[in-house]
């Protein structure tokens, strides 16, 4: 059987069954395809070194191997705080007025994939598939060619692939999709990222879409494809029930002295839509007096890219838009949004989730979004709460039986809170139970299975 090799920028260094520490859904699919294929995942360490020389540090568990590198200040500046997150992040998820284009950014981006292809190519053997990860690597795969690895090799992106008209903004970027077709896989979330990839061939590129998902540009060849990421469901549903979730529950239910709970888990980014969230809300408020001071918002939203300016912005906004409303709506007994800074690990949030009649998960753009995911798992099937969900989020085509809102509209999401506060059990059951289908039975090891099937050579997409 062949090696599965995983690269992703960073690598959850796997841990053996049992090990305290929880590993994200995606960190646990792959190290389970890892151990099936005696797999190696590869990627930077996280750490700094003063001069780039290649040293890997491996490390083994269960069957996985992890091997990582260090990276230069400069590197890490240029590559990852610069052209990944300054200039790629915004402009994929549509924000181009906030993307940064700076020859130095590029120069680093193109510098790092280099480094990759040069440190890993030697561990890579003739059968072995490689798989590799998101916004940081696309190139990763010519830069693997140009070395002469003849390897089957898939991408998956893991945010949204921009339109066009929007992408065309990107200096260079048809060398950055031109790179894509070295790959012979492509996976996207949804079927609208791959559409906007596929019209981009087409449109820039010359390129030809048959029906069957291949796309031919020139004398390349490459099988695109939507594969919908899942939660590790399993594990999720062990810990909604296990002694810390139930703790996390009471905690949460006792503190709320018989108030509905709406709960928002997201990354301090400006693609999850908090402003227009906490607006929204702000809205629902004036609009039903009456409901004042019997519901609130517990919105954890811990802080991302301390590095880039922009994250630092957003988070000084928000207080001051949330101290604004609770100052304006708040009384001596009630508080109108509990705003938190820190993040909670995985038994907690399924206590938090359960506790919750109501998630806002209102992302301005997102790939996918697996919190609203987890929050369908969490849930008590005899007394469900009610997903309320941005329909640009890329979980919106799969939970078609949530409240869908357009997130950046006031008024859809105060009417959806207040939709959600009236909705009758019978009814929350029915939706629920739609969503929850989908959520177990397309899980994050259905996805994975599904991708690395096709990459085998068994194309099928993940629908």
């Amino acid at each position: 059987m062949s090696r599965l090799i995983v690269i992703s920028n960073r690598v959850a260094a796997p841990k053996p069954e049992g090990e305290g520490g929880a590993q994200g859904g995606l960190a646990v699919a792959l190290s389970a395809a890892l151990r099936e294929y005696r797999g190696l995942w590869f990627g930077w360490s996280g750490n700094v070194t003063d001069q780039f020389t290649g040293q890997i540090n491996f490390q083994r568990h269960e069957g996985v191997t992890s091997a990582t590198i260090d990276l230069e200040p400069q590197d890490i500046d240029e590559y990852y705080n610069g052209y990944a997150n300054r200039t790629l992040w915004p402009l994929f998820h549509y924000r181009i007025d906030l993307a940064e284009y700076d020859r130095s950014f590029a120069g680093g981006y193109e510098r790092v994939n280099e480094r990759f292809a040069e440190t890993v190519a030697p561990l890579i053997e003739p059968d072995d598939l490689v798989w590799i990860h998101d916004y940081h690597l696309i190139p990763l795969a010519a830069q693997l060619r140009e070395r002469g690895l003849p390897n089957r090799m898939g991408f998956f992106l893991h945010i949204p692939f921009p339109p066009s008209r929007l992408l065309v903004s990107l200096p260079f970027h048809e060398g950055l999709v031109l790179s894509m077709l070295a790959y012979d896989v492509i996976g996207f979330q949804t079927e609208e990222w791959l559409e906007s990839f596929r019209h981009y061939v087409e449109r820039e590129l010359g390129g030809r879409c048959d029906p069957d998902g291949t796309v031919h540009v020139g004398d390349r060849s490459v099988h695109a494809a939507a594969y919908p990421i899942g939660i590790d469901y399993q594990e999720f549903s062990e810990a909604a029930n296990s002694e810390g979730a139930r703790a996390a529950f009471d905690r949460l239910r006792a503190s709320a002295t018989g108030r509905h709970t709406i709960i928002g888990v997201d990354r301090l980014d400006y693609s999850k839509g908090l402003e227009e969230r906490f607006l929204g809300y702000r809205r629902f408020l004036e609009e039903h007096e009456e409901c004042q001071s019997k519901v609130f918002l517990l919105q954890i939203a811990p802080p991302s890219r301390g590095e880039v300016d922009t994250y630092e912005i957003i988070r000084t906004d928000l207080d001051e838009l949330s101290g604004r409303i609770n100052g304006e709506f708040a009384s001596v007994d009630w508080v109108p949004i509990r705003y938190v800074n820190q993040g909670y690990g995985r038994e907690d949030l399924a206590g938090f989730y359960r506790a919750s009649e109501i998630a806002l998960v209102t992302p301005l753009r997102d790939g996918m979004n697996l919190v609203a995911k987890e929050y369908v798992a969490a849930q008590d099937p005899e007394n469900p709460g009610v997903l309320i969900l941005s329909r640009f989020a890329g979980a919106a085509l799969q939970l078609k039986d949530a409240l869908l809102v357009n997130p950046y509209s006031k008024e859809e999401i105060s009417d959806a809170i207040h939709r959600a506060l009236q909705m009758p059990l019978e009814e929350r059951v029915r939706r629920w139970q739609a969503m929850h289908e989908c959520v177990r039975d397309q899980d994050v090891v259905w996805w994975r299975r599904s991708f690395v099937e096709a990459l085998q050579g068994n194309a099928a997409d993940g629908n």
